[in-house]
């Protein structure tokens, strides 16, 4: 029996650390989703590990950072061995202006912090309960469930995002292009402690390369909270292997994959050709793994407390758009590549977070649909680059990539991306080694007000304010106070030179901190009196003078925005 159930805003059908991210930045933009996941539990898998500090900070806006550092462990580096020689050391050394370092944290927990976020907002994943089907029209979309009775339910909702995983039914039922290839080989992984004495907080990757250069051998281990715990991953010994002849062609080989990164589980019998993600079917035991750490591991090792493994595949695919009409791909479904670098579950967080926002005004009637085709436009390129970029770092090696170490490191943390070429991005302003429109906006430190005795970093002062953001910059504070008043929320940073007398903080009629350690001034090189709109996920959309403040946020809001109405101002008073 098929039951009718009555409309909500968006419904998400994955309930992973992507699925998950993009029900938390539409709660907290006050609209209404259902997030449904085919699972009846969370995998306790240490699938997805790496934490880039880009996420951090996206967390941090969402109020979530904290939890997520008090259950993290930092990673400070990695040590690369070739046939037992040590060929590099790479130090994750952040310029001190960067908030946060990069961080490892197992998926499962990365899900259950944001799972109880989520239910701060009163929104709970339904377990068991798999999209079977949609259609959509100009109105909304018409989804098919079968919920955890077995009972098929249909449900109508304004928009459907797809974060259900390399085997996304989304994807299938949009009839997108996923194209790309598989790696032939195939790997083992494993969560388990070293008794080594590797330096704390450090990774390790040791190859074993042939006389003509080929790479025969290879064990990759990543640190996690707790003792000598690590997650390592390891070629897969010919006796757990499921190749078979014509594999590595994009072939699905014949196993059964089981989490596929955002939506849990899913078999490849569905013929997909998708050769992605943990195979159910065999597990590598102890002795697989030590037989590995023997060969290529630098220091002696015993590996114990084996809590999980499998064999994965991995191939490298990206979908040919990201959205048609009211339904959309993110995360694993729109992209999925080597887990090189820890790029993958980053990519889809940014992903989430760059739609759901977007989705929240449109839905919330303060802008129009069009806003909605500059997700693809940002997005894809960002999810083109990783791919090709995780594909020879796995290929060749992260330490063969020509970029400079200082912009090597930031690229991998997710700070150099930027939508300057996006639909959103206007003028560019100022000097051109500032930040410009499309740009991340920089965290930045020492900015006081008087109420505090402490300073304040640019990143609490945005703290859980989802909306835009103008920032001004000025020296006096009368002309802040006059550039002010545009009815977007305001704060106001006035330069550490100012007279003091003339412009303490507190008698502006909006938030205003003083440089006083002039980073922002430095970080943001402003052209005497700036103004600057914050998009809600930390990325600038505008920079002008700050005389042409007025004209300057009608033409970025008038372009893709509407007024709001009456109703809408009274709601949020």
């Amino acid at each position: 029996m098929t039951d009718v159930t009555d409309a909500t805003d968006v419904l998400i059908a994955g309930a992973g650390p992507v699925g998950l991210s993009a029900a938390a930045e539409l709660r907290r933009h006050g609209v209404r989703c259902r997030l449904v996941d085919r699972l009846p539990t969370r995998l306790p898998y240490a699938k997805a590990v790496g934490i880039q500090p880009r996420t951090l900070e996206i967390w941090d806006r969402m109020g979530l950072a904290r939890s997520v550092l008090e259950a993290a462990s930092v990673l400070r580096g990695q040590l690369i061995y070739v046939n037992g020689r040590e060929q590099a050391r790479i130090d994750l050394t952040l310029p001190p202006e960067v908030p946060y370092e990069f961080a490892a944290l197992p998926q499962y927990e990365t899900e259950r912090l944001l799972e109880e976020y989520v239910a701060g907002f009163d929104t709970f994943i339904e377990r068991g309960t798999e999209l079977l089907s949609f259609t959509q029209d100009d109105d909304g979309v018409t989804a098919r469930l079968r919920t955890a009775s077995g009972a098929e339910e249909e449900f109508r909702t304004g928009y459907l995002i797809g974060c259900d995983g390399a085997h996304s039914t989304v994807r299938k039922g949009l009839g997108l292009r996923y194209e790309g290839a598989a790696f032939a080989e195939e790997y083992m992984l494993g969560d388990v402690e070293a008794d080594w004495d590797l330096p704390h907080g450090y990774g390790l990757r040791s190859l074993h390369r042939t006389a003509d250069g080929a790479t025969d051998d290879v064990l990759v281990c990543i640190p996690l909270p707790g003792t000598g715990r690590y997650r390592m991953s390891m070629l897969v010994p010919p006796e757990l292997s499921t190749k078979t002849a014509g594999d590595g062609d994009g072939g699905d080989g014949g196993g059964r994959s089981a989490g596929d990164g955002d939506g849990g589980g899913r078999s490849d019998s569905d013929g997909d050709g998708v050769a992605h993600g943990l195979e159910a079917d065999r597990a590598p035991e102890l002795h697989h793994l030590q037989a590995v750490v023997d060969r290529l591991a630098p220091r002696t090792a015993t590996l114990s407390r084996l809590r999980w493994s499998s064999v994965f595949r991995i191939s490298h695919r990206i979908v040919d758009r990201y959205a048609d009409g009211r339904v959309f791909v993110a995360g694993d479904a729109a992209h999925i590549h080597p887990p090189t670098g820890a790029q993958g579950m980053n990519t889809g967080i940014q992903d989430a977070c760059n739609l759901a926002w977007k989705l929240a005004l449109v839905v919330r009637g303060e802008a129009g649909p069009a806003l909605l085709t500059t997700y693809d436009a940002e997005r894809r390129p960002v999810g083109e680059e990783v791919v090709g970029r995780t594909v020879r770092h796995a290929t060749q090696g992260i330490e063969t990539d020509p970029a400079d170490p200082r912009t090597l490191l930031l690229r991998e943390a997710q700070l150099l991306i930027d939508y300057r070429n996006g639909p959103l991005a206007t003028a560019s302003h100022g000097p051109p080694d500032a930040p410009q429109p499309g740009d991340r906006a920089p965290d930045c430190p020492g900015l006081t007000t008087p109420a505090a005795a402490y300073p304040w970093r640019l990143l609490d002062i945005l703290r859980n304010r989802p909306d835009h953001v103008l920032l001004l910059y000025a020296t006096d504070p009368t002309e802040a106070a006059k550039a002010a008043a545009t009815g977007m929320q305001t704060i106001v940073v006035l330069a550490r030179e100012s007279t003091p007398t003339l412009s303490a903080p507190d008698t502006l009629p909006v938030p205003a901190y003083r440089d006083t350690a002039a980073e922002f001034a430095r970080l943001y090189h402003p052209d005497g009196p700036t103004g600057y709109i914050i998009r809600p996920d930390g990325y600038l959309a505008a920079r002008f003078p700050l005389t042409a403040t007025t004209t300057a946020v009608s033409d970025y809001m008038t372009t893709w925005f509407r007024p709001k109405t009456a109703r809408q101002k009274e709601t949020e008073t």
